[in-house]
């Protein structure tokens, strides 16, 4: 069954995906290092981790599954998943893709360095409206095509 997965410490579409789950009925995890407020919704669970490096990526990695969604910007983790047959969307609303995942890793360790350099010392833009809607139109779009590859696949 599809279940969307949100490394949610720092994820600003969180009430957009409760409102795309909630309309397909959908199960949402949402794997943090601290405690955050989610809807009260038997199909909406937090999964709160231990602090440390890359404790929320290693746990999504291990638990998601083929035909699942991960919403993240991290690079490694989307890579991971992808090996699973996952579908990994930004919530900028820009998908990761085996066309677009090499150039990823790339940009993000020519970013790790010069934020170690000094160079670069801001973070991402906010979000624009722009970009929440881009974000809901590909997200429907993955559930709209795990869907049809669900419905494809012969039962055992």
């Amino acid at each position: 069954m599809l279940i969307i997965y949100v490394d949610a410490d720092a994820c600003p579409v969180k009430p957009e995906i409760f409102r795309v789950a909630a309309r397909y009925e959908l199960n949402v995890i949402l794997v943090a290092n601290a405690w955050m407020r989610v809807p009260d919704d038997p199909r909406v669970r937090l999964e709160v981790v231990a602090q440390g490096m890359d404790v929320a990526d290693d746990w999504i990695a291990e638990h998601v599954e083929a035909l699942d969604i991960v919403i993240t910007t991290d690079v490694p983790l989307a890579s991971r998943c992808m090996e699973k047959d996952v579908l990994v969307i930004r919530p900028s609303g820009k998908p990761f893709t085996d066309d677009n995942i090499g150039a990823s890793v790339a940009n993000r360790n020519l970013l790790t360095e010069l934020r170690a350099e000094g160079t670069i010392t801001g973070g991402p833009p906010p979000m624009k409206a722009q970009n929440r809607s881009l974000f809901l139109q590909q997200l429907d779009q993955a559930i709209q095509s795990i869907k049809r590859k669900q419905r494809r696949r012969p039962s055992a």
